[in-house]
């Protein structure tokens, strides 16, 4: 009997159902420490430096003040503000932590910048800062965040490094997280706003696409994709428009025990734009692009061998999600692998590898 692989499923089963929403009062996923592990292997990749500002650091403010949108709208981002002592000594810190992550630390390219705002979120679970940065020479801004550092997150953001076609800057110090601002526009908002109302985008590119995010995601066990946890890229090219859809959130990095979480066209709130895509495209092309993507993250992993065995390694021995969700994630993709292997697993970790291993085995990478 043929194995019941997800490159089998796309168009038959997208819009059945979705995994529920998190209830008002649930509690959220907890943060997992780093482990001495994981942080050699941050420090041996060169992801590990001193910061100037710590999450700590930036805790500290005085005063925050909701911030709105150009139409009034509530952002769910506060503004905040520090004492006048405060603000100096943070504001050279957070210019040169832009440096680390731009430039390599060359303080140089920082000297006509200044941080115009600091915004704050409470909505997330890392609860993020949000550092804009001008520059004072042409007025162009750009942003980075300051997080609380979470071992889930980080094996998220270097999975995502090492197996997608994105490029992901980030560095660590103790419990502090640096990332960069992944440019797009965010799923929701290409939901309600282009998916329908722009002829320049081609549906076959749109779904096409959306094929190959969802087939990442599963087969490295990034949960949660919902609109407003990925954005899209869009790139005007000499024959159309392409587009990218790339996830900007790692917080559910293999925590889940729903093997549907881990598949962006369960969700509910993905349903306009897997029904977009269902329209305009035929099974055979739709595995075709799945098989695609399983063969380009087999070469992937070929030439970065060494570093996904060594983060694998650590992956397998870091508790980052409770046993009981480890036990139904297994029998699940047992099941749906038809693979008894994925049982054998003792750790999320593990399923990971398991689920890597059979792409690289079956593409003859």
């Amino acid at each position: 009997m043929e194995p019941r692989d997800s490159q089998n499923n796309f168009l038959a089963q997208s819009l059945e159902g979705s995994p529920q929403r998190r209830q008002s009062g649930t509690p959220r996923k907890p943060a997992y420490p780093i482990s001495s592990g994981l942080r050699h292997y941050l420090t041996t990749h060169s992801r590990e430096h001193i910061l100037p500002v710590t999450y700590n650091d930036l805790e500290q403010f005085s005063a925050a003040a909701s911030l709105y949108d150009e139409d009034d709208n509530d952002t769910l981002w506060q503004t905040v503000i520090y004492d006048h002592v405060s603000i100096k000594r943070i504001s050279e810190g957070l210019k040169h932590i832009y440096a680390i992550i731009k430039a390599g630390g060359d303080l140089s390219v920082i000297h006509h910048l200044y941080v115009d705002r600091i915004d704050y979120c409470v909505f997330g679970n890392s609860r993020p800062f949000r550092i804009r940065i001008v520059n004072s020479r042409n007025d162009n801004q750009d942003y980075f965040y300051v997080k609380k550092a979470d071992a889930s997150r980080l094996y998220g953001l270097e999975l995502e490094h090492l197996l997608s076609p994105n490029r992901m800057h980030f560095v660590t110090h103790g419990n502090t997280l640096i990332e960069e601002h992944i440019v797009g526009l965010p799923g929701d908002m290409f939901i309600d706003s282009w998916l329908n109302n722009n002829k320049q985008l081609k549906a076959i590119r749109i779904a096409k696409e959306l094929i190959k995010f969802n087939e990442r995601c599963f087969v490295r066990l990034l949960g949660d994709m919902r609109p407003y946890n990925f954005i899209v890229d869009i790139t005007p090219d000499f024959e159309g428009t392409q587009i990218r859809i790339r996830a900007m959130d790692f917080d559910q990095q293999s925590y889940d025990g729903r093997k549907n979480f881990y598949l962006p066209q369960f969700f509910k709130e993905n349903n306009p734009l897997v029904g977009f895509c269902v329209t305009h495209i035929d099974a055979k092309t739709a595995h075709q692009y799945q098989s695609e993507e399983r063969h380009l993250i087999a070469r992937r992993m070929k030439t970065s061998r060494q570093r996904i065995k060594a983060l694998l390694e650590t992956m397998s021995k870091d508790p980052i999600a409770p046993d009981e969700n480890l036990r139904q994630l297994r029998k699940e993709l047992a099941d749906h692998y038809q693979d008894k292997a994925f049982l054998r697993r003792r750790s999320m970790g593990g399923l990971v590898r398991q689920s890597l291993q059979r792409i690289y085995e079956s593409t003859n990478a």
